[in-house]
């Protein structure tokens, strides 16, 4: 990047800060106002934010990296846009009727306490462990590209410069979403969102005039151009993934607190609709801006017109190899858009997941600032736990977006299946959906925790390996890190699966317990609350 580049990128951070200082100004007294931006969003800032928030560097490094490799295949999962207008239609309605703050909290009114509880934990888990280890990792390999520094000195030692940028943006985020709250997110999206937008299609341009045309892509992709391929394709049968992105897509627009707290922002149920529908939209560019783009780096590449390292930095390698002076900083200001947004929502989410289906159960007589205090708190830990997750995330250096899905196909059915049933059929018990969601999340752990010991684990240690050598300089220290963290996640695994069939039994003894916590209550379901 070139002097006028920097000053682009200083400019946004300074748009960035007037908005968080403004924001944290304003005085949150109660979790309503933390939370929710005290309910208070327009449909601009809804649509806005709900896109951001989506629009994460899996997409901008993943679903580029899934056009690179596979073309058209993964573009499945971005076409369910109409799954936001039953959202704004017919969920959040239902949600609002019903005064629900989360996702869990609809469970524990629909069936018992304990529901509530194992959807909490898994949402927990597969935020920290996918969402925001995924963000923060995809965020490292984007500066690492675009910057092309490998190590910087500091205090006078040679640090990676992966670690530091990586560092840097998980602590910059967490900071005005911490302090500022749902209305940081909301309105930090605002701005990101332009930005993110214009910076994709000017790649895509770009990209376009530089290979040749359009023409000249589906010449050098061939069948990749492909969306539906054969029953007998061993990656993308279309009947696997028509039906398999449906469900995904229904737990992640309709089920998935990252996403309905947005909506349930809004001042009412207008704005909360108008916000669904300019999401929408603004949800059907991503193919465009992202993974065909990641389809023209691919052309080029065969062409020798760009040096693409791995499939995940095609997006950044455009970016640093195509684009003219102060235009690279203006997509740079993108990527970091996407991240920021992405990671501030992540945080949110968490921290109220916490707040309201676990601390409030603990302590229920304290004062709406306490509970603001400790949703920064648990903001915090989210962020140091994210963290501490880098090392492990370090070996997935394969296609990110493909990776996402793939762990997210573990854990959406089960979820979107006690959803569906408890919102539109009243005769679901909460035994059913108590089991339902356990046995869902289980036999989805084990298949993932199969996939780490024999089989990820040696990808893992061997995409490590081939990331230490790129970088020449890389520190020892930083290396054996990498390196015992993915062991060490094998080890614990294996430990989890080698527990005994006492402690099973405990186990399963104490879930047992939970379901006396209450009963099915066949009147919060969406025909009952409408009348």
């Amino acid at each position: 990047m070139l002097t006028l580049d920097w000053i682009v990128l200083g400019l946004f951070f300074l748009g960035l800060i007037g908005i968080i200082v403004w924001v944290v100004r304003q005085k949150e007294e109660n979790t309503t106002d933390y939370f929710l931006a005290g309910k208070d969003a327009g449909w601009w800032s809804i649509g806005s934010s709900i896109f951001a928030s989506n629009i994460g560097s899996e997409h901008l490094v993943g679903l580029a990296g899934a056009g690179f490799i596979s073309g058209m295949a993964m573009a499945h999962w971005e076409m369910h846009a109409w799954l936001i207008l039953v959202l704004g239609w017919v969920f959040v309605p239902f949600y609002d009727r019903i005064k629900i703050y989360t996702m869990p909290e609809f469970l524990e009114k629909r069936f018992s306490a304990g529901s509530r509880s194992v959807l909490s934990i898994i949402s927990l888990v597969s935020y920290v462990l996918t969402k925001v280890a995924v963000t923060v990792y995809a965020g490292g390999v984007v500066f690492d590209t675009v910057f092309n520094v490998d190590t910087i000195t500091i205090f006078g030692k040679e640090v990676d410069f992966f670690w530091v940028s990586a560092v840097g943006l998980v602590v910059i985020t967490g900071l005005y979403t911490i302090f500022g709250g749902m209305k940081a997110v909301m309105y930090t999206s605002v701005l990101q969102t332009p930005i993110l937008l214009f910076g994709s299609i000017v790649i895509l341009i770009v990209g376009l005039i530089k290979v040749g045309g359009w023409s000249e892509v589906e010449r050098i992709v061939g069948p990749n151009l492909h969306l539906i391929r054969s029953a007998a394709d061993p990656e993308f049968p279309w009947t696997g993934v028509l039906l398999g992105s449906a469900i995904i897509g229904f737990w992640y627009w309709c089920t998935d607190q990252y996403i309905v707290q947005r909506v349930l922002s809004g001042r009412d149920q207008k704005q909360a609709r108008r916000g669904a529908i300019l999401a929408g939209y603004f949800k059907l560019t991503p193919v465009f801006i992202f993974l065909i783009p990641g389809m023209i780096a691919f052309a080029l590449n065969q062409k020798g017109l760009l040096n693409v390292q791995s499939s995940d930095s095609a997006f950044a390698a455009m970016v640093a190899q195509l684009l003219p002076q102060g235009v690279t900083g203006i997509v740079v200001c993108g990527l970091l858009a996407a991240l920021m947004s992405s990671l501030s929502s992540l945080f949110n989410s968490s921290a109220m997941l916490f707040v309201e289906d676990f601390y409030k159960k603990m302590k229920p007589d304290k004062s709406p600032k306490h509970y603001v205090i400790v949703g920064r708190i648990a903001t915090a830990t989210v962020v140091i736990l994210g963290l501490i997750w880098i090392p492990v995330m370090l070996g997935l250096g394969k296609v990110l977006y493909e990776y996402l899905q793939g762990v997210q196909s573990l854990l959406a059915p089960a979820i979107a299946a006690v959803f569906l049933l408890g919102v539109f059929w009243k005769k679901t018990t909460t035994k059913g959906a108590f089991w339902g969601m356990i046995a869902g999340f289980v036999i989805g752990m084990f298949r993932l925790a199969l996939n780490v010991i024999y089989g990820a684990k040696a990808g893992l240690v061997v995409e490590a390996e081939k990331y230490s050598q790129k970088i020449s300089v890389m520190t020892s220290n930083t290396k054996d890190l990498i390196l015992s963290g993915i062991n060490g996640l094998s080890e614990k695994i294996s430990n989890i699966l080698g527990a005994t069939g006492e402690q099973f039994k405990g186990m399963i003894d104490n879930a047992s317990a939970a379901l006396s916590a209450g009963s099915s209550n066949d009147a919060i379901n969406y025909l009952q609350s409408a009348k």
